[in-house]
């Protein structure tokens, strides 16, 4: 695939999420978006919680795993460490397995929600592995090393708002969304200048 092609993936990845998140949401005017996690909108119980984990989760999981070799394939020029690579990848991965295993959030000891739950963190996780390693690669190229701030800054604003139910125990789940508003802001920011760079 072209780079075009794996930008749009990227891009595609952004706008699947979003808006099946404003859909699912609105749907539900009992679900608040400062106590509920995003995953309850795919918990066992919920309706319709296979629309949410199918497109959500796993479609928008699938399409970063996608996303993330054309990325890689892109930005390396030599023989490098394949840890961005990797992390993007896994961290796509990671998000469907969130998806085809639902949380139950009135038994957090069940193997469903286990299996979530490490789905959650796994995304999250190998997210940042990539992200804080692809710096390295992108101050190889003219094109890349200006865009290495724009997304070390994102990747550190996922960290500081991911205490913010430390913070706010009120309304603990406003920083889990900021959290996954900055994370779509990488992919979608570097899916951006995946596209553009054919225009080189």
């Amino acid at each position: 695939m072209t780079n075009k092609s794996y930008g749009i993936i990227g891009i595609t990845a952004t706008i699947i999420f979003l808006v099946t998140y404003v859909i699912m949401s609105s749907m539900r005017p009992e679900y608040s978006m400062f106590t509920k996690a995003i995953s309850e909108l795919g918990s066992i119980d919920a309706p319709n919680r296979w629309i949410w984990n199918s497109f959500g989760y796993i479609m928008s999981g699938l399409f970063i795993a996608i996303y993330a070799f054309g990325l890689y394939k892109n930005i390396v020029i030599e023989k490098s460490s394949k840890l961005p690579l990797y992390g993007m990848f896994l961290s796509g991965v990671f998000m469907a397995i969130s998806g085809i295993f639902p949380g139950d959030f009135d038994n957090k000891q069940s193997t469903t929600m286990l299996l979530h739950t490490i789905g959650s963190f796994g995304s999250y996780i190998f997210f940042l592995i990539g992200a804080f390693t692809y710096p390295r690669l992108m101050d190889k190229t003219d094109y890349w090393k200006r865009i290495k701030k724009p997304t070390l800054i994102f990747t550190y604003l996922t960290i500081i708002f991911g205490a913010w139910a430390f913070v706010f125990p009120n309304m603990p789940a406003l920083g889990q969304r900021i959290v996954f508003f900055f994370y779509f802001l990488w992919i979608f920011y570097t899916a951006i200048k995946l596209l553009n760079y054919n225009e080189l």
